[in-house]
């Protein structure tokens, strides 16, 4: 029987291609989404892949939602946690609305959609979470305090789970995309979008596709022993 995965913000960008890729790996696929119904209506058209409307940053609605996935397709033995937003603003001129709004979703959003999950991955002693950071998390980001600062703490998040899950058959990994050639950042000016590209020593955008195949690996029984770790998936624009 095919292992359930459920992926947050998984109709669109990177969340979508993830979510497509994980099928055709032979997972079942739960995508959620926040708000756009055309979209999450159009992916299931053209995919097959089931979609479920709930908000990350409320922990009654992530548990009432993986509730309904596990009542549909089974178990959910993948989670990937890759809903995030931005609220962009210099930091004087940040608000507690644009601070708030990032951390409930991009760092609150994490614990709400992984810990309704964590008993009944300890009791099945399998289970595999992967959280989908960002390179401004690792390095920082003028006019993205907030948005840096959930993307960091989701790898603290990362790196505690993996230890309390390790004996139980859980693994907890992150990914850190760098620029990715999504429908946000192909939006941009051109000659914004070509600065972009000149600080990345690959020379290019990464694609979609690209971040997806990292997330079947480490959502994959073959990955048992990596835990905790960090993938950095940026074209070489920056370490750690």
């Amino acid at each position: 029987m095919a292992r359930v995965a459920l992926v947050t913000g998984g109709t669109r960008g990177i969340g979508a291609a993830i979510s497509k890729a994980l099928k055709e790996a032979g997972f079942e696929v739960a995508a959620n989404y926040a708000g756009n119904d055309d979209a999450a209506r159009k992916f299931t058209d053209e995919t097959g892949i089931k979609t479920y409307k709930w908000s990350v940053a409320d922990y009654d609605a992530c548990k009432a939602g993986a509730a309904q996935v596990e009542a549909d397709l089974g178990p959910i033995d993948i989670v990937v946690a890759n809903a995030g937003i931005t609220r962009d603003a210099p930091f004087h001129k940040m608000t507690p609305q644009q601070w708030h709004e990032v951390v409930d979703t991009n760092l609150t959003g994490v614990f709400n959609t992984v810990h309704p999950l964590w008993p009944g991955m300890r009791e099945r002693k399998f289970g595999r979470v992967v959280v989908i950071s960002s390179i401004n998390g690792q390095k920082g980001q003028f006019a993205q305090v907030n948005y840096a600062a959930t993307k960091a703490g989701d790898l603290g998040i990362v790196k505690s789970l993996a230890q309390e899950g390790a004996r139980a058959g859980i693994t907890a990994n992150a990914i850190c995309p760098g620029y990715i050639a999504t429908e946000m950042v192909m939006a941009v000016p051109e000659k914004v979008r070509e600065s972009i590209i000149a600080q990345i020593p690959a020379g290019r955008l990464g694609e979609p596709e690209e971040i997806a195949r990292c997330v079947v690996f480490l959502a994959s029984d073959d990955s048992g022993f990596i835990n905790g770790s960090t993938i950095s998936a940026n074209g070489a624009q920056f370490f750690v």
